[in-house]
């Protein structure tokens, strides 16, 4: 069963983003994109009768004009994230993605919707599930995090926007309803045999690795299919590619 017939997706023209907007237009869904550059993504995806493109950076929106990209929306996605050089991981926005999806939640909650609206936040293992379900990390590792937490922006960003789902929206909201997706680290490659765990299973050291074709099919399957979106609602999933295959 799919209950979701348009979707919004921020980080469009991202490595993933890109793979969630073209498996939903295979999907016939309605997709609206936010992106700085109509040029850049017309360059990655064909032309699409249900594709409607809005050249413009999400923290730059008007509140009036961005909630009219969100009128309407079933589900919104974001892929958003920092480039990993300097000005991205030092520059403004520090925070991207936590106000990104604060703008989201208020926008949802603005537009009064029949039914809740799916968000989905695409994360990192490397943030913990603040429900205390995640197993133990090592001693060393809990250090490493520390440090990267102190020194990497970036990271305090995801840690941010998921603990803003978690904590400050929470499962009882009869707007929003979210799941927040943790990979593996990411590479590149087709889509090929996944799991996901409702952890991180390995450590950051030698852990798993996930393709960003898998994420976004995972993603999409969290969009259209029903039973997937209820099995995972309010948690953090983790896509892993099987070991198998690394395609």
């Amino acid at each position: 069963m799919v209950s979701t017939n348009t979707t919004l997706v921020l980080g469009a023209t991202g490595a993933t983003g890109r793979h969630l907007v073209g498996k939903l237009l295979e999907a016939g869904q309605s997709v609206k994109v936010i992106v700085r550059s109509k040029a850049k993504i017309s360059e990655l995806i064909p032309d699409n009768d249900k594709l409607l493109i809005v050249e413009s950076a999400v923290l730059d929106m008007q509140d009036s004009q961005f909630q009219e990209c969100v009128n309407g929306c079933d589900c919104i996605v974001s892929c958003l994230g920092h480039n990993m050089n300097l000005k991205g991981m030092y520059g403004k926005p520090r925070k991207l993605v936590t106000d990104s999806v604060k703008k989201v939640c208020t926008a949802v909650k603005n537009s009064h919707p029949d039914t809740p609206v799916k968000i989905i936040l695409m994360g990192s293992n490397g943030v913990a599930n603040l429900d205390g379900s995640d197993n133990l990390r090592p001693l060393c590792e809990r250090a490493l995090l520390g440090v990267i937490r102190a020194l990497v922006p970036p990271h305090r960003d995801n840690e941010s926007a998921a603990a803003y789902l978690s904590v400050d929206v929470g499962e009882k909201d009869p707007d929003v309803e979210w799941v927040v997706v943790r990979p593996d680290e990411l590479i590149e490659g087709s889509v090929s045999s996944y799991e996901v765990l409702s952890k991180p299973g390995k450590g950051l050291f030698g852990g798993g690795v996930t393709t960003r074709a898998n994420v976004a099919d995972f993603m999409a399957d969290l969009i259209l299919n029903d039973a997937t979106w209820n099995q995972w609602k309010y948690q953090m999933p983790v896509p892993s590619n099987k070991n198998e295959d690394f395609n």
